[in-house]
């Protein structure tokens, strides 16, 4: 167990080159392993959830080796073999959801397990378009061990209900390897990495609106380079925007409009952030941020918004105690089915430093400008996000806080307390 200790903060300042998205990581390390031939990860994260992908692809055959610290050679024939043991995603939700849709169809049976966060989490969403199409799997009461027996699939029309990446790049996963044509509706746009990415693979795949065709393609191999990940520097745009004095430029990050949601909330706050450097980058929009600290106003965050910045949302709490007025956010209830109930977690946590939050049945509530008092041990709840959310609230709050289990950020961002530090 590690408890970390975040201090106040007198200002930020400086530049950092933003770790390599994770979600970017897992599609690659994915893609890579299903294309026929060999393909280049440049960048590829590092991160605990990755590194779950990459060891289930080496259990099904596929030949993974480093050619440096963060380049990775992918090579593969385009066919996965039978694993000779449990599929392990440990606490990677993306691996399990999206790993039952490459499974599905294989010409083998399969299971998979992770961690015990992992198998209390729902997999309906992703079990119930999968049987559609003619998957044989097996859950008790929808959760993991998923036990995936061999079955030839065919394509669907699938209209989602709710609007969640890992449930679409499931689907369409299931789809490569399926008779047809495979259409998935979602209510709104989320996140399309597993779109940009098996087009740029030359997959056999349309998008329109909130709409996505797919067909039975043959994957080709790429080089891939990962961009930095916006929802690690959403810590770190927090922070310098509510931190006195501070003016800082994040690196590389990626700038997919279905991932920018915290970039819109700061500047509908009022905040002063700036994209430098656009380009693109294996088919994703990348850049460079400067943030400065400004005088913050509160806002309602809701409907097609919340897709785009869910994983942001613990640290937006953060941000909207220092926003004048009274900072609504709704429709986010997917977000207490996530590594734990980040919508309880972060209302109690920072009740404890003295914010005024209140929770709902699909988000919270803040009245801000709240004085963050301090001298108080908060917990983690076993959660990168919620524990990383909890640092930058210490930055500004009167006295030390003291973060238990904070080693749960290294599922995500080990590299998150060091590139604080170097700000600071």
């Amino acid at each position: 167990m590690k408890n970390v200790i975040s201090r106040p903060a007198y200002k930020l300042n400086g530049s950092i080159i933003i770790p390599s998205d994770k979600s970017l990581s897992h599609r690659a390390i994915m893609f890579a392993s299903l294309a026929n031939g060999k393909s280049i990860i440049k960048n590829c994260s590092n991160a605990n959830d990755p590194m779950s992908t990459l060891r289930l692809f080496k259990m099904l055959g596929v030949n993974i080796e480093y050619v440096d610290a963060q380049t990775l050679s992918v090579s593969s024939g385009g066919v996965l073999s039978k694993p000779h043991h449990f599929l392990d995603c440990g606490n990677s939700g993306t691996t399990m959801r999206l790993m039952c849709g490459i499974l599905a169809g294989q010409p083998f049976n399969s299971v998979l397990i992770g961690d015990d966060s992992l198998m209390s989490r729902p997999m309906k969403r992703v079990i119930e378009p999968l049987t559609m199409m003619g998957a044989n799997l097996s859950a008790v009461d929808n959760r993991a061990p998923i036990h995936i027996f061999s079955s030839k699939l065919h394509g669907i029309s699938y209209e989602s209900k709710i609007a969640s990446a890992q449930a679409k790049s499931c689907v369409l996963l299931a789809g490569l390897n399926a008779d047809g044509e495979t259409i998935y509706t979602e209510p709104s746009l989320s996140r399309n990495h597993t779109e940009l990415m098996l087009k740029y693979m030359n997959a056999d795949i349309e998008c329109n609106g909130n709409k996505t065709f797919i067909r039975c393609s043959v994957l080709e191999p790429k080089v891939l380079n990962v961009v930095g990940d916006i929802s690690s520097a959403a810590f770190f745009i927090v922070a310098a925007s509510i931190v006195p004095g501070s003016d800082i430029i994040l690196q590389n990050v990626g700038l997919n409009p279905t991932r920018t949601g915290i970039i819109d909330v700061i500047q509908k706050m009022g905040g002063d952030i700036e994209i430098l450097d656009r380009k693109t980058v294996s088919g994703e929009l990348a850049g460079d941020i400067r943030v400065r600290y400004s005088q913050l106003k509160a806002c309602s965050i809701e409907g097609d918004m919340i897709p785009r910045l869910i994983d942001e949302l613990p640290v937006i709490a953060v941000l909207a105690t220092q926003a004048e007025g009274r900072t609504v956010i709704k429709n986010a209830e997917d977000l207490r089915n996530k590594e734990t109930d980040r919508i309880h977690a972060i209302v109690t946590e920072l009740r404890k430093l003295g914010a005024n939050i209140a929770d709902t049945s699909d988000g919270f509530i803040v009245n801000g400008k709240s004085l963050l008092k301090g001298a108080v041990e908060v917990e983690s709840y076993n959660d990168h996000r919620l524990a990383m959310s909890l640092y930058v609230a210490g930055l500004i709050c009167q006295k030390d806080i003291v973060i238990k289990n904070f080693e749960w950020v290294n599922i995500s961002f080990p590299e998150f307390e060091s590139l604080m530090q170097k700000l600071l």
